[in-house]
């Protein structure tokens, strides 16, 4: 098929000579001549500079959730901003969107603004321990959070086989750069594993000031929390004096008005949030209990920042959380998130494909598999070159997952019966694609011509 992209190129070349791999973030490098250089956005559309339109489902990683652009958003900021965009004080927005997510979200007490969610993680994770007084901290394998030294470490980025023993993980640090002397305050262990959890807590709680977790897997699939899981920590944690620290940067707001911690029943003693609070504005939230977050002041625990709480993103957050708490925005991404798991299952099933769909249906993965996979080792051994290639297809036919299996779909409201439709089009014609090119020659036009 026809898929025109010679001036996207040349931008993708410019931008090359000014930016590291040409891009701002690793996430956004596809490898060398791919790539989509985005010119203009519009609900759940963007377009490259050669005028190919696609229906997105990266929206930023996730934080588009009603669509670029949305009218309601834009107009709340440049009312906002008119009348100044930062102070060295505190402003009217700040607590207005504070008292909706207090609202809004169980468990949350008090909350303090970021601007990112990597900051966000950053700032509990002292919040933790200056309340608890212990240093180190456990995390899951696959589970990111953010691009801080202090918790990259046995992400999704990491080669499964630098994990260690399943009984005793070693923390694989993501990236050069990181100091060893942070590698001994993070422990390492499979998510979803009961008994390595109950096992490590009781030999090292007197040291360990926070539990922090996805209760979805974002980066990796959108693999769920098994039933009793995420009651699991929470129960340790209270037995142990731990601090449990959810990271809803990626549920938040999008898998149920108040989240993960609404969708599953559990609260944590802090609580992470970014992304689609904002519609794709920058601005974060650390929240939690009035007891921990109370650790935090002057003479106590440091927070600040000098755009912490900006007019720009707290304007978006009042705009985008009014509307989410309305109801039917996450009513009509749950029906199109439905019917677009349906159809890709049916395609693939029909396909003779092995394979599981993960996750919700607001930010689902694909895995290529036998098992359903429950945490990141065993995901790794999903086929993800057959996922890049069906991917890469339905890129160039016009619908945008990541074409890294690592990445779950993200729906926006904005996304239409349409869109829908057109993408599951798309979708099954992307498989026929790359399975007859796996075929020989006669087979292979044989199945295309189907």
């Amino acid at each position: 098929m026809s898929h025109i992209t010679e001036k996207t190129n040349a931008f993708l070349e410019r931008a090359h000579k000014v930016m590291p791999f040409g891009v701002t973030s690793n996430f956004r490098w596809w490898g060398k001549g791919e790539g989509i250089g985005v010119a203009r956005a519009e609900g759940a559309y963007i377009w490259d500079f050669d005028g190919n339109r696609y229906i997105d489902y990266r929206i930023g990683f996730g934080p588009v959730i009603l669509g670029h652009g949305h009218p309601a958003v834009v107009e709340r900021v440049s009312q906002a901003i008119k009348n100044g965009t930062v102070f060295a004080f505190t402003h009217e927005l700040e607590v207005k969107v504070a008292e909706r997510i207090v609202q809004m979200c169980p468990g949350v007490d008090m909350i303090r603004f970021a601007n990112s969610g990597a900051e966000a993680t950053m700032h509990s994770l002292r919040i933790a321990r200056s309340h608890t007084g212990r240093e180190k901290i456990i995390k899951f394998e696959g589970n990111y959070h953010g691009m801080h030294d202090y918790l990259l470490f046995s992400t999704a980025s990491s080669p499964a086989g630098a994990l260690g023993h399943r009984r005793n993980p070693i923390p694989s640090p993501t990236t050069s750069g990181i100091p060893k002397a942070l590698h001994s305050l993070v422990i390492t262990l499979p998510y979803n594993d009961f008994e390595a959890l109950e096992r490590t807590v009781r030999q090292a709680w007197g040291d360990v000031a926070a539990i922090i977790v996805e209760p979805i897997m974002g980066n990796t699939a959108a693999i769920m929390p098994q039933p009793g899981w995420l009651q699991h920590i929470r129960k340790l944690c209270d037995e142990y004096g731990i601090v449990m620290i959810m990271d809803e940067v990626k549920t938040g707001f999008r898998v149920a008005p108040g989240g993960a911690q609404e969708l599953f029943g559990v609260t944590a003693d802090l609580v992470t949030y970014a992304k689609a609070m904002g519609n794709g504005f920058p601005i974060a939230v650390i929240g939690g209990k009035r007891e921990v977050m109370n650790s935090v002041g002057p003479g106590r625990t440091a927070h600040g920042g000098t755009y912490c709480g900006n007019v720009v993103g707290t304007a978006a957050a009042d705009a985008t959380l009014e509307i989410i708490a309305q109801g039917h925005v996450l009513k009509t991404i749950e029906a199109r998130g439905k019917a677009l798991m349906k159809g890709i299952h049916g395609i693939l099933t029909d396909a003779d494909i092995t394979h599981h769909i993960l996750g919700v249906p607001s930010m689902f993965g694909i895995a290529f598999c036998e098992e359903e996979p429950t945490d990141y080792r065993s995901w790794s051994k999903a086929d993800s070159d057959l996922y890049e290639r069906i991917a890469m297809a339905l890129v160039h036919r016009g619908a945008v997952p990541d074409p890294d299996g690592r990445e779950p779909w993200f729906l926006c409201a904005a996304l239409s019966e349409k869109d829908v439709d057109d993408t599951l089009n798309y979708f099954e014609d992307a498989v026929k694609e790359v399975m007859a090119a796996q075929k020989p020659a006669g087979e292979a036009r044989e199945a295309l011509s189907k």
